[in-house]
């Protein structure tokens, strides 16, 4: 049976947060690794926390249909689902947890032949994503500006998704998701 999770909404409200909460609570599910172009941060791992690539491999992959979905997030960035993780993933007898961003999940949705179950994070404001962003400390005020700017239009986008969950308390999040995604997973389609 194929069953796949997206959990998607604007940087810096929780995903990944949320992501790991849910690889931990179902051993069934395995990240799908998302493939970019953009600069690797300190700490990740090529592979582990994405498929690093340069724009020229990107676009090859692209021109040879090797995505389930690809977006051009910001200016000169991309970000995309291969289908090779998913067929990975697979193969371990798991199901896909797709983390990733909303305009990519919207293409996900509609490129699946079969209906995931689609979340989305919502934030409990622009200003409280600006505190988190601002925290994280990985990108440049510019930077958070722009991600504030996209945020707002993907905020619009929530009526898209199955379920929006706000992320104002973690553990709230973390208990509506575990009930959501433990119904989904026990129970057929």
């Amino acid at each position: 049976m194929q069953k796949v999770i997206i959990l998607s909404g604007p940087s810096g409200v929780g995903k990944n947060t949320l992501g790991d909460f849910l690889l931990l609570q179902f051993p069934e599910l395995s990240y799908s690794v998302s493939a970019t172009t953009r600069e690797i941060r300190k700490g990740e791992q090529d592979g582990v926390d994405y498929h690093f690539m340069n724009r020229e491999a990107f676009e090859d992959k692209m021109h040879n249909d090797e995505f389930l979905e690809w977006q051009e997030v910001y200016a000169g960035t991309y970000y995309g689902t291969l289908k090779s993780e998913l067929e990975r993933i697979n193969q371990l007898n798991k199901f896909p947890l797709l983390v990733v961003d909303v305009f990519g999940a919207i293409n996900v949705m509609k490129n699946l032949k079969f209906k995931p179950l689609s979340l989305f994070i919502q934030p409990v404001s622009l200003e409280v994503l600006r505190q988190r962003l601002e925290l994280r400390g990985t990108d440049s005020p510019e930077k958070i500006e722009k991600r504030l700017a996209k945020a707002e239009i993907e905020m619009q986008e929530a009526n898209q998704f199955d379920i929006a969950i706000m992320n104002d308390d973690l553990q709230i999040a973390q208990q509506q998701l575990a009930v959501i995604v433990n119904h989904f997973l026990k129970h057929e389609n």
